[in-house]
């Protein structure tokens, strides 16, 4: 009897796995990869807040400028520091 339970437990495992794997490999061949959109985008990219020198997620952060001129702050202190600095 337990080797009757172990081993429908490792055919449930195995087919789990399997699916995943069957899944990925079909999400590949449609383009769409294992990466979520919002990192596809570059919005969990990390950025530096140049007055405290703190990595943030690019979604979080607090944007000022445009352009190569863009900076972003992890918070609004900061972001008002910076532009009382320069």
């Amino acid at each position: 009897m337990l080797r009757f339970v172990a081993l429908a437990v490792l055919a449930v495992l195995l087919f789990l796995i399997l699916r995943a794997s069957v899944y990925a490999f079909l999400g590949a061949l449609r383009g769409q990869g294992s990466t979520s959109p919002a990192r596809r985008r570059g919005l969990d990219e990390l950025v530096k807040d140049p007055v405290c020198e703190t990595y943030i997620p690019r979604r979080k952060a607090i944007s000022r400028g445009s352009g190569p001129a863009e900076r972003y702050f992890c918070s609004a202190s900061c972001a008002d520091k910076y532009v009382t600095r320069s």
